[in-house]
């Protein structure tokens, strides 16, 4: 009988491709606090997510095989301006440096709990495996 890892590992296989690009997001966001007219990011995890798993299957990360996740085009398409929380100081820049550290320990915290989650998962696929 073959395992279907869709099946076996859940949701949490999206999720960490998902974080991880929006940790990249959120650390250009840092790195362009001081940058005149930039303007802060964000990728809406809810709608990638949800995307991820209609797309089964359908998404790539590295095309060595053509069932990897395509996460770059999943992800760009749900990146988008963030509305600001502090008034224009001038240059135009919308960063709000205390927020985008929120965000990204708030990310990284998830995305630490994702990996929790799928290393459960294969731990249970080992020992079904080893039958104990």
């Amino acid at each position: 009988m073959a395992i279907n890892f869709d099946k076996a590992l859940g949701v949490h296989q999206y999720t960490l491709g998902i974080r991880a690009a929006r940790a990249e997001v959120i650390s250009s966001n840092i790195a362009n606090a001081d940058t005149p007219h930039y303007k802060a990011k964000d990728l809406d995890f809810d709608k990638a997510l949800q995307a991820a798993r209609t797309q089964q299957g359908g998404l790539e990360m590295r095309r060595s095989n053509e069932k990897h996740f395509d996460l770059k085009a999943l992800t760009q398409e749900h990146v988008s301006y963030r509305v600001p929380n502090q008034p224009d100081t001038g240059d135009g820049n919308t960063v709000d440096i205390q927020q985008e550290q929120s965000e990204f320990m708030q990310n990284a915290l998830e995305y630490q709990m994702s990996l929790g989650f799928l290393d459960s998962k294969f731990s249970g696929l080992k020992k079904a495996l080893r039958g104990s």
